[in-house]
């Protein structure tokens, strides 16, 4: 688990939280410090903020996705989560947002949701294998039409 957010606090917060469910987390302060470590960490899910210094969250998103490597890794967007952001994110593949501020629980449960769609990423562990899609990407509460928008998006393609 790889979270990106230039935000010290948050970075804490979401490591924190998803240590006491037994995740193994790695952190990094924006998109290029990502860059640079997540082919070390291999992790199962990386999640994003979006305005970072360096490498905003989104321009980050699409390095990974053009990235043979890192091309059907799970993405979350972890930010205010603006409609701009929504359909931007949409755009470079990210699979889930999740509005700040969240819920400690709503957390755990996009990540464990977007492990569960890559096929088996176990907690603590490392990455698993594979190109499986990842279907429809999930919407966060707080998001307006996050959910249906995003699962529209995904049916068409997008």
């Amino acid at each position: 688990m790889l979270v990106v957010d230039d935000n010290k606090v948050i970075r804490q917060l979401i490591r924190v939280n998803l240590e006491l469910e037994g995740f193994e987390v790695v952190t990094a302060a924006d998109g290029a410090e990502c860059l640079d470590v997540v082919h070390h960490v291999r992790p199962d899910v990386v999640t994003l903020d979006v305005v970072m210094p360096r490498l905003d969250g989104l321009r980050t998103a699409s390095r990974l996705r053009a990235d043979p490597r890192t091309r059907n890794l799970p993405l979350a967007v972890v930010s205010a989560c603006s409609q701009y952001e929504v359909e931007s994110g949409l755009d470079v593949g990210v699979d889930a947002f999740l509005a700040k501020p969240f819920e400690p629980a709503e957390l755990v449960r996009v990540v464990r949701q977007l492990m569960e769609r890559r096929g088996g990423g176990r907690q603590g562990g490392g990455r698993q294998g594979g190109g499986a899609s990842l279907g429809s990407p999930l919407g966060a509460p707080g998001v307006t039409g996050g959910t249906e928008r995003a699962e529209r998006a995904g049916r068409a393609g997008g």
